[in-house]
């Protein structure tokens, strides 16, 4: 049976790596080798809307090395653009694998009506204005309510999804931001 297949499969080792993912052993790009493998409309538009959602995250944490005060803050950036960064790859490699077009990158344009937690291009602005304290308290609550539309998105494709790798990069997002929110609330003190 092919889906008990790719369950197993999805589940396998207990060490919880997976080839192609942030963190984890990405030597191999996560992607479809049986032309049978079921992917579905939820697991197109999880890459497709978490790519430039993620790309905005690393231009804000981008930001925080010559802007922020706290080293703290710039180590948590320097995270968020590390982690994020190869996952924007591998989410790439599927589409392409896919026959989807990869999403052209938009930075700098307002995409904040079109999907949970990104900013405004004019909260871009401020966020790019801003320096020390204030860019401080500035990155973290704005990244806060970006990881929450992450994680909005996640359990979206955690429910509906169906190409394994992507609801395991799912659900690494949703632990991971998860984590990272515990971290920038305690930094806002």
């Amino acid at each position: 049976m092919v889906i008990g297949g790719l369950t197993l499969a999805a589940c396998g080792d207990s060490d919880n790596s997976m080839p192609g993912m942030s963190g984890m052993d990405s030597s191999t790009p996560a992607e479809p080798t049986d032309s049978s493998l079921s992917i579905n409309d939820a697991d197109v538009s999880f890459a497709t809307e978490m790519i430039p959602h993620h790309r905005q995250a690393v231009e804000m944490a981008g930001l925080a090395k010559s802007r922020a005060k706290n080293p703290e803050v710039r180590e948590l950036a320097a995270e968020i653009k590390g982690a994020q960064d190869p996952e924007i790859q591998t989410m790439s490699e599927w589409l392409t694998s896919w026959g989807e077009p990869v999403p052209e990158d938009m930075t700098g344009m307002d995409m904040s009506s079109s999907m949970p937690g990104m900013m405004s291009s004019d909260d871009m602005d401020k966020l790019a204005n801003a320096t020390g304290n204030e860019f401080d308290q500035m990155f973290l609550t704005m990244m806060i309510e970006h990881h929450e539309g992450a994680i909005e998105m996640a359990k979206s494709e955690q429910a509906n999804g169906s190409y394994p790798d992507a609801v395991a990069l799912a659900k690494q997002i949703e632990a991971a931001q998860t984590n990272e929110i515990t971290t920038m609330k305690g930094l806002l003190g």
